[in-house]
């Protein structure tokens, strides 16, 4: 497009133009010098952003409005007409629409002038065969513009000649294949009718054989048919294209058709215009039956099954109730439901989501006729795999049911329960199935089963379904339907039950009573949590869970016509009375939250006594002790008299029962046990905690397993679901089925391989021996054994062998037991460990949350050892969440220690040192969190209720540390108890070699005890320097680096005392410097960067806090090493870090007043230069400029003292400067070049300072006046390569060297930004920039 735009833009005007406008040359170049912006209008709209697109369309237009008779008019026309043809396919729609747009925003434009213009810019006659396709492209989407710019069908001449060029385009099959016949019918079918009956005869002929031969025609065709059909038959007579001579052509025509829309998946649009022709001329049967059923799908290609399916779909809105009836019960329905079982995604494409957009569309759009909605959903749901529907029992598209249709919705699937039809099913088995030879599979008992399953959990999936407006009426239908059905049996229907009056057609087997049993504590789930925020809903305010224990009251009071499927004993009916009489007295207390919490208890488990009497008829006698106590029990009554008594307490047996309730595989019961500990937290004793910890303990677990015993209904649910995908699943077994029983026959090889013992060998070896068929030396001699012998031996090895195969399979048998068994161990760990987060959440407080911390620690180092599959990371991930967020960053912590303290600090001390021997520095850290999470429970208690014996002894062979003032002195922590524990544990990592504690962990510490880390300071200045290994000397100068600047740690030291730390930390990291630049190894660099960075941390904190230390045998150090350090960072040793070394180094040179010196610079840029190989000359010469055509620098870097200096006194004479000014740049002359060279600048001695001797100790001086900016504060003036003479003050001598109290790294970003601004402006621009700085300062002292 870049080129033909080109082309088009330096294209002279036509003579005929230039006659007619003669300065329309001078406006075209003005339109190329001004109109930037116009220009750019072409690039956007070819963009592929649509918004793009659409702004730059409008901005167009917009701009042309402005200048409807100008020059850009014409070329914008021309500029679109060219990107009709572009070479990008993207691009051409877009020109088209706004070429589209365009016209139909002028109207004056002539659309027959447009035409013409692009049918001479895209001649076809005269066009080179390669520029032909774009040539092609080119008009069809000039006609699409012109079409789309709605105007088309209003000029007749346009019109005519449009379709001329699409005639003339469609021969051209092999570039446009059928798109200018499918654009013919577009504009077609908007223009008028009397136009369309004068067009008609020149695009259609009368040979229907013709129509029948291509989509494209016969959409033609059906257009006219629609439009002026008295025109057609006097052009082809009268048609019937349902007849048995056209219905076979009209099949071939939909197939070519669904090929030619295959990727795009929509239905072509001649389909359905066949479809409304034949429900218009009365034959939807026969065209239905002949050419949907019978034609398209008798040689199933998929294909025509998407255009078959997408066809049923969108005739559901224009069908009658007995059509509808004849599609949805024939071979089409059938097809449908046998391609929903077979195809699996992502491999094969699944009609299933657009079959329910259609569906949901159909529903949305009759909600007001109820009969229609129900009739299709009924057809739907009654299309069936051997019994089992293929519609999900999940189907979102109930939620646009009206009421009506819902009800008898729900009661068809409930008489479809009670008594399955299954002859009104639309039954199939897919091939496989019919291939099966096991007979058991097609009874109807199994269809049944399949149906009955499917139904009670589309029950339960509509209550579920919070889209979907319910009555409550309606969901307790529902709820009554599943409770009687699942635990009840009628014995004499009675008026006062219509449960009782429903009969089965086939029995109610155990196993489907089962099924509705597990689905009716689904629906009570959802019911306890959805409806639990709505008790409107509910009659009285009553839970749903209490309304149906009063109606399963009912039944059981009425025995002679209901009975129980397992019948309750005298104990259970007097546990089920005494159950109610307790819900009633917890009605007394229904203001408590934890009265709520015991009847949502209590009401589960006396439901769940109709599943399994015997184990809750305890249960329950259990949890109305425990409720009775819990209410009665008064507040002043102690704790420690219910432990003292011999029987446990009631809070004890509670936990004991939650536990059980656990151990079962139900969700509902998970959320009622966590809701129920969190109200009897409070009240927890430690026995009840021990029996949580010890579900916890990974060491008694796995030894006291039969503590708690774990449910699983895994292989009952595994068995069901094997059933009902069995034979879904067959149609893929086919291709899998020798690959896996290669795996199973590899895997068998191996196992027996491995299983082979000593004991089967010498078995085999005597088998053999006795059948002389492992003869010795002589075994060529001896006869070879007979038939019966052979028989015999035969007979013997395969017992053998069996018994050994018998053997492998208990083994495996016994391994999977045990891992099955882990699982389900692991498993209910996992959900006790909901126990332990409440307790966490709810009592942060509570001294026995303390006890919490070993039992979590255990967890996390076990599985960390043995975190290998998916339910151990879920156990360790979840341990981890519940120690990190809801223990040690817990924002309230125990605040009751009572008698705790000395066994809190013998437990920190444990954990500290348990955190050193750990060998993963991940669990070390959870260790040594746990251990601070300790010290902030001792400091946040108050000392007077700690034990006296912990604060008068101090641990042996350590110095009593004298505690600071303040708060800290009324805490309970004892420093002179673990400042050694954690004195230690910081020289461990600063000495071993592979320590797992970490840095940040001290950092942690740090920060959040600053009296702790005063004390393990003097650790960290002994290893800074010293015979420590290097990456322990670089630890602890980082340690100290970022210690330094907390604010609290500043606090706990007096001025003295901070000034002799710094002067001691100073001294040591001297002591690492005088090896700087000699670094060997990778440790003994990154010491080097690390004491860099402390010596400037050093400083800053030297300048904040004004003080006066010592600084001359520091700087010796870094003067007598800078050679070394340049001879470093020239040779390249450790090139990563060496820039970053050099510049902490003049950093640090800085703010002692010594200036980084230029020619380095230049050096290290002229040497690699000087010794570049010709390789890497003729490598980078492509790409760069030449020599020549560089521009020289007009300040070389490279240049001597006096060079500096020579501009500098030029400019000085030069520029109009006071005397005084003159006299003190003279002063600062020599200094500055002595500081170029990288020596210190010298100022003259002052007279008071004469007398000093060069022995004398350098200090530094007090801070100087606000007025002097920060450079000259820190002793150095700015020097840049053009005024190193320029002095504000005189300098002292040498020895003295001063540290301010501004931070040096101030001041440096200021200087470098006016070094480099001075380097790279002219000498007339720094003298002008001079001048206003001299000028700016006379105003201000005026």
């Amino acid at each position: 497009m870049a080129e033909i735009d080109g082309q088009d833009v330096a294209e002279p005007t036509s003579p005929g133009e230039a006659t007619q406008s003669g300065a329309l040359p001078a406006d075209r170049h003005g339109l190329l010098q001004h109109s930037r912006e116009f220009l750019d209008f072409f690039w956007d709209i070819a963009k592929p952003q649509q918004e793009t697109r659409l702004e730059a369309t409008e901005k167009l237009l917009e701009y042309l409005r402005t200048r409807p008779q100008g020059s850009e008019m014409k070329y914008a026309l021309k500029r679109l007409i060219t990107g009709l043809g572009v070479g990008r396919e993207t691009a051409r729609p877009c020109y088209s629409l706004a070429l589209a747009q365009l016209l139909q925003s002028f109207e004056d434009i002539s659309l027959c002038s447009i035409l013409q213009q692009i049918q001479e810019k895209y001649d076809l006659h005269q066009m080179k065969k390669a520029m032909m396709r774009p040539a092609l492209f080119g008009n069809l989407f000039g006609v699409l513009a012109l079409f789309q710019s709605g105007r088309l069908v209003k000029d007749r001449e346009a019109l005519m000649k449009s379709v001329k060029l699409l005639q003339a385009l469609s021969l051209h099959h092999n570039h446009l294949q059928e798109q200018p016949q499918k654009a013919l019918v577009d504009i077609l079918s908007e223009v008028p009718e009397a136009m369309l009956q004068e067009i008609l005869p020149k695009v259609l002929r009368g040979d229907l054989n013709m129509v029948l031969g291509s989509p494209e025609l016969l959409e033609l065709f059906l257009l006219a048919q629609k439009k002026v059909p008295e025109k057609l038959e006097s052009m082809m007579g009268s048609v019937n294209l349902f007849s048995d001579e056209n219905v076979p052509r009209l099949v071939n025509v939909l197939r070519t058709a669904a090929t030619a829309v295959k990727k795009e998946r929509k239905l072509p649009r001649m389909a359905l215009d066949l479809l409304h022709l034949a429900l218009k001329e009365d034959k939807f049967p026969r065209f239905w039956k002949e050419v949907v059923e019978q034609g398209l799908l008798k040689k199933q290609s998929w294909p025509a099954s998407y255009l078959c399916f997408r066809l049923l779909g969108t005739a559901l809105p224009l069908l009658s109730k007995e059509q509808l009836q004849m599609v949805l019960r024939g071979d089409l329905i059938r097809h449908y439901g046998e391609h929903m079982v077979t195809a699996k995604p992502p491999s094969q494409f699944r009609f299933g989501p657009e079959m329910d957009e259609y569906v949901g569309t159909f529903l949305e759009g009759c909600k007001d006729d109820p009969e229609q909605q129900l009739a299709v959903l009924v057809a739907f749901s009654s299309v069936t795999n051997q019994g089992l529907p293929v519609v999900p029992t999940v189907w979102r598209v109930v939620q646009f049911l009206s009421p009506p249709a819902l009800q008898g919705y729900v009661a068809w699937l409930q008489n479809m329960f009670l008594q399955p039809n299954l002859d009104s099913l639309v039954d199939f088995s897919t091939a496989n199935q019919k291939k099966a030879q096991d007979a058991s599979l097609h009874v109807p008992e199994r269809a049944v089963f399949r149906l009955r399953k499917w139904l009670i959990h589309r029950l339960v999936s509509i209550v579920d379904n919070m889209h979907l407006e319910k009555e409550d009426a309606l969901v307790e239908q529902v709820a009554r339907f599943c409770l009687f059905h699942a635990f009840f049996v009628t014995k004499k229907p009675t008026s006062q039950i219509p449960e009782t009056k429903q009969k089965f057609s086939f029995p109610l087997e155990g196993q489907s009573r089962e099924v509705v049993g597990n689905a009716f504590f689904s629906l009570l789930q959802t019911l306890s949590t959805h409806f639990k925020q709505a008790p409107d809903q509910t009659r009285g305010g009553q839970s749903w869970a209490y309304r149906l224990v009063q109606w399963a009251d009912k039944l059981l009071n009425h025995s002679r016509g209901v009975t129980t499927v397992l019948p309750f004993t005298t104990q259970q009916h007097q546990a089920w009375d005494r159950m109610l009489q307790t819900l009633r007295d917890l009605e007394a207390h229904s203001t408590e939250a934890r009265a709520a919490a015991f009847q949502h208890l209590l009401l589960l488990v006396g439901i769940h006594l109709f599943k399994s009497p015997a184990e809750c008829c305890d249960l329950l006698n259990d949890i109305q002790t425990c409720i009775k106590k819990s209410l009665g029990e008064k507040s002043r009554r102690s704790r420690t008299k219910a432990t003292n008594s011999q029987e446990p307490a009631w809070v004890e047996v509670l936990v004991e029962i939650l536990l059980s309730l656990l151990a079962q595989p139900s969700h509902l019961m998970r959320q009622v046990a966590r809701s129920v500990f969190g109200h009897i937290c409070p009240h927890l004793t430690p026995r009840a905690l021990q029996l949580i910890l010890d579900v916890l303990n990974p060491e008694t677990s796995q030894d006291e397993d039969e503590n708690v015993v774990v449910t699983d209904d895994s292989d009952k649910q595994q068995l069901e679901n094997t059933e009902d995908e069995s034979d879904d699943s067959e149609d893929n077994k086919n291709a899998e089925s020798e690959d896996e029983s290669e795996e199973e026959e590899e895997s068998e090889e191996e196992d027996r391989d491995g299983d082979v013992d000593q004991g089967f060998r010498e078995q085999l070896m005597a088998v053999l021996q006795a059948g002389k068929a492992l003869g010795g030396a002589d075994s060529e001699d001896e006869e070879e054994l007979g038939d019966e012998a052979m028989m015999a031996l035969d007979q013997s090895l395969a017992s053998l062998f069996a018994e050994q195969k018998l053997r492998i399979q208990a083994r495996r048998d016994e391994k999977n037991k045990l891992q099955k068994e882990k699982t389900l161990r692991r498993d209910f760990q996992i959900r006790v460990l909901d126990l332990i987060e409440v307790l966490a959440i709810k009592q942060p407080e509570n001294r026995l949350v303390l006890e919490l911390l070993q039992p979590l620690l255990r967890i996390i180092r076990r599985s960390m050892r043995t975190s290998s599959s998916q339910q151990e990371q879920e156990l360790l991930h979840k341990t981890a969440r519940i120690f990190t967020h809801h223990l040690c960053r817990a924002r309230r912590y125990c605040h009751d220690l009572g008698d705790l303290v000395e066994t809190l600090h013998a437990q920190v001390e444990q954990l500290v040192q348990q955190a050193s021997r750990q060998a993963d520095s991940s669990v070390a850290l959870y260790h040594f969190n746990a251990s601070l999470y300790l010290l902030r429970v001792l400091k946040g208690n108050s000392g007077e209720g700690c034990a006296p014996e912990t604060q008068k002894k101090p641990r042996a062979g350590t110095n009593t540390i004298p505690k600071p003032k303040g708060p800290q002195t009324a805490s309970c922590l004892d420093l002179n108890f673990v400042t050694p524990v954690y004195s230690s544990a910081l020289s461990s990592f600063l000495s071993k070699r592979n320590s797992p504690l970490t840095a940040p962990m001290f950092l942690s510490l740090f920060s959040r005890h600053p009296v702790l880390c005063k004390s393990l300071l003097p650790v960290l200045v002994q290893h800074i320097a010293g015979p420590t290994r290097p990456r322990h000397q670089a630890q602890a100068c980082l340690l100290l680096q970022k210690t330094l600047t907390m604010r609290e740690l500043r606090a706990c030291f007096e001025d003295p005392e901070w000034k002799q730390l710094v002067g001691q930390v100073l001294a040591k990291v001297t002591e690492n410097l005088r090896a700087l630049g000699q670094a060997q190894t990778k440790s003994e660099h990154q010491k080097e960067l690390s004491s860099l960075e402390l010596l400037n941390t050093l400083f800053r904190s030297i300048n904040h806090e004004k003080l006066t230390l010592d600084l001359t045998g520091l700087l010796g150090v870094l003067q007598g090493q800078q050679q070394s350090l340049q001879q470093s960072l020239r040779q390249g040793a450790h090139s990563t870090g060496s820039n970053r070394l050099y510049d902490l180094y003049w950093q640090a040179m800085k703010v002692l007043g010594v200036q980084r010196p230029k020619l380095e610079k230049k050096d290290t840029k002229e040497v690699p230069s000087a010794v570049q190989s010709p390789v890497s000359m003729k490598r980078k010469k492509k790409g760069f400029l030449p020599e020549t055509k560089k521009r020289k620098k007009r300040k070389s870097e490279d240049v001597t003292q006096e060079e500096v200096a020579k501009p500098v006194a030029t400019a000085e004479e030069q520029s109009p400067s006071t005397g005084k000014k003159k006299r003190k740049r003279t002063k600062a002359k020599a200094p500055a070049q002595s500081q170029v060279n990288g020596t210190p600048a010298v100022k003259r001695p002052a007279p008071d300072t004469s007398t000093l001797s060069p022995s004398t100790p350098a200090k530094t001086p007090k801070l100087q006046k606000k007025q002097q900016k920060p450079s000259q504060v820190n002793g150095a003036a700015p020097v840049s390569p053009t005024e190193p003479a320029v002095k504000k003050k005189h300098q002292k001598a040498l020895p003295k060297k001063e540290v301010s109290g501004k931070s040096p790294q101030s001041a440096l970003p200021r200087k470098k930004a006016r070094l480099s601004l001075a380097s790279r402006s002219p000498s007339l621009l720094q003298r002008g920039a001079r001048k206003k700085k001299v000028q700016v300062k006379k105003v201000k002292r005026s």
